[in-house]
């Protein structure tokens, strides 16, 4: 039977069988159209959610401080502080904050508290049609790679790959944050933080070149580890003629390895026009004489492909990080460390 008519059948016997089923998953549902959310001004609510694992609530008030010192209104979702395990409350609590904030007509954005663990398990149960229809900026990073993939690749909704309401707002996190989502422009050129190269005594903090040259193509990516557990999944990206960007933090390089060599198996690493490295944090091995550098390594996947691909661009898990909308062209120049984003990721 057809993956499409079995869907149809099930929505209906779920239907019959008395069950909300709004909250299952179309996967047929996949639209090719990049839709652009509102740009968000001072004034505007934004709706804080915990998608993932549980915020401590050491870092609750931060995070809302954080929102608020943007000129921004605050929404909490009424299951942000629950906690279930390594989980922020049920599947079925953090389905419900997303849903109603997307819902919701007094919340102009998104933003997720933080990463950790628990997107994956919420994907076939998400609303899509419900986020084509109210289209938002959603914003966040790690775990929440999963959110955004699944978001653009269902309903075309440009998302944010940037810091969590509770991460270190420095000045250049904010630049770059308030620029995008709030004063857009076209051809917008990010540079690395100088801060994050005066670190090079730390491991991870560097720039590297690993294929010279320029790129063009739309802007793909986020955290490693969940672009590797999607794939084959009905939310695996295409990274055909895209610039596609990566990040991770405490993977050995044995494993950020493995997860490359699986990306290079299915080809998509080759399709890519561009491949930009964030600064991989705490990811140098442990024992130098028993591994290859984090960098060799990267050398060692990467070179081949013969396609522009630098290391050390200013994202990740950071304090000095700039936000990439996911879905938009974009250009990147490895011998001079910037990416230039060529439209506006806002209306």
């Amino acid at each position: 039977m057809k993956r499409r008519n079995f869907n149809k059948l099930l929505t209906s016997a779920i239907v019959s069988m008395g069950f909300n089923a709004k909250i299952y998953a179309n996967n047929d549902f996949n639209v090719k159209k990049s839709v652009k959310p509102q740009r968000l001004k001072v004034g505007d609510t934004i709706g804080l959610i915990s998608p993932c694992s549980p915020i401590p609530e050491s870092r609750y008030a931060k995070a809302i401080a954080n929102i608020e010192a943007m000129g921004f209104k605050v929404k909490v979702g009424k299951n942000i502080l629950n906690r279930n395990g390594y989980l922020a409350g049920t599947d079925e609590q953090r389905l419900e904050d997303i849903h109603c904030m997307f819902e919701d007509s007094e919340v102009n954005g998104i933003w997720c508290m933080r990463g950790g663990y628990g997107a994956t398990r919420i994907l076939d149960k998400i609303n899509y049609h419900l986020i084509k229809d109210n289209p938002k900026v959603f914003i966040g990073y790690s775990d929440i790679t999963a959110l955004l993939q699944a978001f653009h690749i269902k309903t075309g909704l440009i998302c944010f790959h940037g810091p969590v309401a509770n991460s270190e707002f420095t000045p250049y996190t904010l630049e770059h944050v308030k620029n995008i989502l709030m004063n857009p422009t076209e051809n917008y050129l990010i540079k690395g933080c100088s801060d994050n190269y005066e670190e090079q005594t730390r491991p991870g903090f560097f720039t590297s070149v690993i294929n010279k040259g320029k790129a063009r193509g739309v802007l793909t990516g986020g955290n490693l580890s969940l672009i590797s557990a999607l794939t084959g999944t009905d939310y695996e990206w295409t990274t055909k003629k895209r610039l596609l960007f990566l990040e991770d933090l405490e993977e050995k390089p044995y494993r950020l390895d493995r997860m490359l060599t699986q990306l290079k198996m299915t080809g998509e690493l080759g399709r890519a026009n561009g491949i930009i490295l964030g600064i991989f944090d705490k990811c140098q091995p442990p024992n130098p004489d028993e591994s290859l550098s984090l960098i060799d390594m990267f050398k060692d996947r990467l070179e081949d492909l013969k396609i522009p691909t630098i290391y050390g661009m200013s994202f990740g898990h950071i304090n000095n990080q700039f936000t990439i909308p996911i879905g938009i062209e974009a250009e990147m120049d490895a011998d001079n460390n910037t990416l230039t984003l060529l439209e506006p990721a806002v209306v």
